[in-house]
C-alpha cells in the first residue's frame, strides 16, 4: 500500500495525526505528485481549517493543472463556505479535467441547485445517477428540480426511485403529495402521501400544511 492510501485509511479510521504524517511524507518524497497535496487539503478541510486546505489544493493544480480531483476538493471547500458561484466553477473545472462520477455531477447539480437554477441543475442530476443507481440523495434532489420546472410526471418517477432505495424517506412522501395535488388533483392521492410523511416524520410540518391544504379543498368542494 503506497503512503497516499495508507493515509487516506488513517484517515477513514479517525487517526488524523497519523495520516496529517503519512500526507507530509508522500509530499516530501514525490513533490511532482498532486495527490499528496489534494490529500492534505481534505484532512485540513475535514478539521475546519479552510485556507490552509485551500493554499493545498492550489498547490495541486499548480504541480498538475489536469488534476480534477483537486478542482473538485476546491469546490467542496466552496460549498461548504455557502459560496455556491465559486463551487460551480470548480466543479466544472473537474468535470472539463476529465473527473467522471457521480459525486462531481451531483455536487455540480446541488451548486446550480442553490444558485435557484434548477433547469441547469437537471442534467447534472440526471448523470449522477446514471453513474450511482443506488443514490437515494441524487435521485430525490433530481425530483425537486424536477418538480421545480413542472416537470411533475418525471418529478414523480424519480421520488418512487428514491423510495424504492429507501421505504422510510419522508421527504419523498411529501414531495409525492405535492406533485399529486399539483399536477393531478388527486386531493385523495396526495392526502395518503401527506399521511404517511407524517407517520415518517410526526413533525413534518410541510406535510401537515398538505393535509391542512387539502382538506380546505375538500371543505370547498363539498360546498
Amino acid at each position: 500500500m503506497d503512503k497516499n492510501a495508507k493515509g487516506i485509511e488513517l484517515l477513514q479510521q479517525g487517526k488524523v495525526e497519523e495520516a496529517v504524517q503519512i500526507f507530509t511524507e508522500a509530499i516530501e518524497e514525490n513533490p511532482t505528485d498532486p495527490v499528496g497535496y489534494i490529500n492534505f487539503g481534505n484532512v485540513l478541510m475535514s478539521v475546519g481549517d479552510p485556507e490552509k486546505a485551500k493554499r493545498f489544493f492550489e498547490r495541486a493544480m499548480e504541480v498538475d493543472p489536469e488534476a480534477g480531483a483537486a478542482y473538485y476538493s476546491l469546490g467542496t471547500l466552496h460549498f461548504n463556505q455557502g459560496d455556491y458561484d465559486h463551487a460551480k466553477d470548480q466543479f466544472e473545472r473537474a468535470i472539463t479535467k476529465g473527473m467522471e462520477n457521480a459525486d462531481v455531477h451531483f455536487m455540480l447539480g446541488m451548486s446550480l441547485s442553490q444558485l435557484d437554477q434548477p433547469k441547469l441543475a437537471l442534467p447534472y442530476f440526471q448523470r449522477s445517477v446514471e453513474l450511482d443507481d443506488q443514490d437515494v440523495e441524487a435521485f430525490f434532489q433530481l425530483g425537486l428540480s424536477l418538480a421545480k420546472v413542472e416537470a411533475y410526471k418525471e418529478a414523480i418517477a424519480a421520488f418512487n426511485n428514491v423510495l424504492s432505495l429507501d421505504p422510510e424517506h419522508a421527504d419523498a412522501y411529501y414531495n409525492l403529495g405535492v406533485a399529486n395535488l399539483v399536477h393531478e388533483s388527486n386531493t385523495d392521492q396526495a392526502l395518503a402521501f401527506f399521511h404517511k410523511a407524517i407517520e415518517l416524520q410526526p413533525d413534518h410540518e410541510l406535510a401537515q400544511m398538505g393535509v391542512a391544504t387539502v382538506d380546505m379543498i375538500k371543505k370547498e368542494e363539498s360546498e
